[in-house]
């Protein structure tokens, strides 16, 4: 159990058997009254967020969360299946639980798992990684004013823009946030 002194920014709680991270807190104290907390939360597990007020007496459970390394190793049939490192259980996220992540996956790609209560809840890829480009144009120069740019295709299927230099088989760095090229390796 959390004391009412517990409830900072950051701090991942339990209500109704599901992960609500503290995204928000103002300590009120009323002038003849106790203090409270007003907090807004945000479901690990759906997204949605909840305003909730906390005050001295409330019962606070601290959720029971871990983060695992895991590996993905395959799709079949809109399913992604992925590996834990340190148990070696398999487990399986849908396409649409995923979102625009699955373009960036490949076989063996390493990620992130946040596990609430033993299970696997959600997934997150680190924030830069390493794909290789499996067709690029020949870069064309002129009629440019700024930097040159070009399409490419990554092992992925992905399509990204990159600077003219890059061609087939070379190894680039991709912000997963933005979708945006970083360097070339």
């Amino acid at each position: 159990m959390l004391s009412f002194g517990d409830l900072r920014l950051g701090t991942v709680i339990s209500i109704n058997d599901e992960p609500y991270q503290i995204v928000f807190t103002q300590h009120i104290k009323v002038a003849r009254g106790g203090a409270v907390v007003k907090t807004k939360l945000k479901n690990l597990i759906s997204g949605s967020t909840l305003e909730k007020t906390f005050s001295g007496s409330d019962n606070i459970e601290e959720a029971d969360m871990a983060r695992r390394k895991a590996n993905f190793l395959y799709e079949q049939d809109n399913d992604f299946f992925f590996m834990d490192n340190e148990d070696f259980e398999q487990f399986q996220f849908n396409r649409d639980d995923l979102g625009d992540m699955v373009k960036y996956f490949k076989e063996g790609q390493q990620v992130d798992v946040l596990i609430f209560n033993e299970k696997p809840v959600s997934v997150a890829l680190p924030t830069k990684i390493t794909l290789e480009v499996s067709s690029a144009p020949d870069g064309v120069k002129g009629n440019s004013a700024g930097a040159a740019t070009k399409t490419v295709i990554l092992e992925t299927g992905v399509e990204i823009r990159t600077p003219l230099f890059i061609k087939t088989g070379d190894k680039v760095v991709i912000n997963t946030e933005t979708g945006d090229y970083v360097e070339r390796i």
